[in-house]
């Protein structure tokens, strides 16, 4: 009983200290959060008072800005056009004449000269065929014999004929011969006559059958020619087809397979498609500079021969033809070439930076600065892009200044410092 007395009499006493200590760990954190709130929040407002301060003053005074003057391009410009080199003439030979080959002396990448021999085809068919044609002649012009002698024989019946008719007219006068008698005879010189002229027809056809087995003999003898390949001009073989026993057949490229190519590569051809904004510019005989990637440091220079006078109604472009001299022969048909063209330009665009600009979304714009040193907004059309420059087709007249590398926070009318860059 007593132990219990003395219990709460000791936690009576140490709840006063408890409170006391309790409060005291309270205050001191309190004073904690004071000073951090107090470190956190006092530098954050001097910044902001700063940032304040440097706007009043930037607001106070003009912005400083660079400016260029708007000019236009050079009176000429370049262009740079891909083509295709092509042969200035390139034909595929084929057989006129049936046979088999029985020589071949020339192959792929040979160079031959016009008229030179190239293959030989053996011909056994066209060769019978030309001995009965001259069996033919032969035959036609014993007929013509035959026909110039009945003329004769035709001749002599008539003379006689004639000498008979002028007796028994005679006789016939002083009566001695009926006059049934003298028509007969009449009749017979009449008969000779005609046969007389039939002779003569028969010598005329028989001539014209001499001819015709002439000109078919001539023809023989043509195709006979054929049987000797030559080329037609001097050149490069691109395609060899045949091979020595090889059967040939007469004809073309639907009936009858290629024996060989030619191409003549002296001068070669380029083929361009220039662009619709280009092509007022290119005219016969202008000049043109190929290259050839694989050929660096060795540009070749051409002109331009013709063009198509049309533009083509899907791509809008001007087919023109450059051609090259190629002596070495190191331009070859087939190759990818670039074409440089100085064009002449009667009216120049204007040129601006590219980074001049700002685009929205309603299109492109230019910032000029005017006299008074206020910013104008200036919607402008583009036309081609050059890189660092591009050309303004409508928007601006020239000799504005224009804004370089404008920011967003430029509004118009607002006044700043230009510097002419």
């Amino acid at each position: 009983m007593h132990t219990d007395l003395e219990d709460d009499e000791q936690i009576a006493r140490r709840g006063p200290r408890a409170t006391r200590r309790f409060g005291l760990l309270a205050l001191v954190l309190v004073f904690v959060l004071i000073g951090l709130f107090a470190a956190g929040y006092m530098p954050r407002r001097k910044r902001q008072a700063g940032l304040a301060a440097e706007a009043h003053e930037s607001a106070a005074t003009n912005r400083h800005v660079n400016v260029v003057a708007v000019g236009r391009s050079a009176l000429t410009s370049e262009t740079t056009l891909p083509g295709s080199i092509q042969a200035i003439d390139e034909t595929p030979i084929y057989a006129r004449a049936d046979g088999y080959l029985t020589r071949r002396l020339v192959d792929i990448g040979d160079r031959v000269r016009a008229g030179q021999l190239l293959a030989e085809i053996e011909s056994p068919e066209l060769d019978q065929q030309i001995r009965q044609a001259r069996a033919a002649i032969d035959e036609s012009q014993a007929s013509a014999l035959k026909a110039r002698a009945n003329v004769a024989q035709a001749q002599a019946n008539l003379k006689l004929a004639d000498v008979s008719l002028r007796r028994w007219s005679a006789l016939v006068a002083k009566g001695v011969l009926s006059k049934q008698e003298g028509d007969q005879k009449q009749s017979d010189y009449d008969a000779q006559v005609a046969n007389v002229g039939a002779s003569e027809a028969a010598v005329t056809a028989a001539d014209s059958a001499v001819r015709a087995s002439q000109a078919n003999l001539e023809r023989l003898l043509e195709l006979k020619a054929f049987c000797h390949v030559t080329a037609l001009f001097s050149g490069v073989i691109t395609a060899r087809n045949v091979d020595v026993g090889a059967l040939i057949t007469a004809g073309s490229a639907t009936t009858a397979r290629q024996l060989f190519n030619l191409a003549q590569i002296d001068r070669l051809r380029i083929f361009v498609n220039v662009p619709q904004s280009f092509a007022p510019s290119v005219h016969v005989g202008q000049t043109a500079e190929v290259t050839i990637q694989e050929l660096p440091g060795k540009a070749s220079r051409g002109a331009v021969t013709r063009t198509a006078d049309s533009l083509d109604q899907a791509s809008h472009t001007l087919l023109t033809e450059v051609q090259v001299a190629n002596p070495s022969h190191r331009l070859l048909p087939g190759m990818y070439a670039q074409v440089r063209f100085v064009l002449a330009r009667p009216a120049p665009p204007l040129m601006i930076p590219s980074d001049a600009l700002i685009v929205h979304r309603d299109g492109s714009y230019a910032l000029t600065v005017g006299e008074d040193g206020a910013v104008h907004y200036r919607k402008v059309t583009l036309g081609r892009d050059y890189g660092a420059s591009i050309e303004i087709a409508s928007g601006l007249t020239g000799g504005e200044r224009i804004i370089v590398n404008p920011t967003d926070d430029l509004k118009e009318g607002q006044t700043v410092d230009a510097t002419l860059r």
